[in-house]
């Protein structure tokens, strides 16, 4: 999806820089922006917001409140996309949103399958966070239903995020070196999550229909 360490590493400098710089307006731009296609990682925007939760310099509530409202403007931005330009939109002007053609097919067959949950899931998952809300728009998802599953899966994985570059304080970049670990660990957590509760939904099928018997 991104076009190079180079470029991503530049653009994750040049927004941290802009987020110690103008506080909270800063951070509304770097989570709109993530909430669209382009290669900036969740993983070091908010991570840097907890380490300066940490300093004093910013509040945690309002970290939360402020990168949830960047992620509904950047994911709104993506919905309204695919729903008035839809695919000739994306075919003609897609490179210029540095989208990758191969991740947003993906990304829309994660969409067909999952339905309307997979906007909230889809927050928690790598690649699939940063296009999810275009497939949602050009499968004309109830726009309300769709900013209030956006709302609750960014405002979790916001707060997650903070909370680690809290504790990580001055070390938060290591989130960045190793964040392909915490994805993996949240896919497995989202699994394993859905094992369980398939595994319930069994159980209780099954002793329904011992009663009627």
């Amino acid at each position: 999806m991104y076009n190079s360490p180079i470029m991503t590493t530049f653009i994750v400098d040049y927004i941290t820089s802009l987020l110690d710089t103008v506080g909270y307006a800063g951070l509304v731009i770097a989570m709109t922006l993530e909430s669209m296609v382009f290669p900036l990682p969740s993983e070091a925007v908010m991570p840097f917001a907890g380490f300066l939760w940490s300093t004093g310099q910013m509040s945690f509530w309002l970290i939360v409140v402020w990168s949830t409202v960047g992620s509904l403007i950047g994911s709104m931005i993506s919905y309204w996309i695919g729903l008035y330009g839809g695919r000739p939109f994306i075919a003609k002007y897609g490179s210029y949103f540095l989208l990758n053609e191969k991740h947003l097919q993906q990304t829309e067959e994660f969409f067909n399958k999952h339905g309307a949950k997979a906007i909230f899931i889809g927050r928690l998952v790598p690649v699939v966070r940063h296009l999810i809300s275009i497939p949602a728009g050009l499968g004309k998802m109830n726009v309300w239903r769709f900013l209030c599953y956006t709302a609750v899966g960014a405002t979790l994985w916001n707060t997650f995020l903070t909370i680690v570059g809290y504790y990580l304080g001055a070390n938060w970049e290591v989130i960045k070196e190793y964040g392909h670990y915490l994805d993996m660990a949240v896919i497995l957590a989202i699994i394993l999550t859905g094992v369980w509760f398939w595994r319930e939904y069994r159980k209780e099928k099954v002793g329904l229909t011992q009663e009627k018997n």
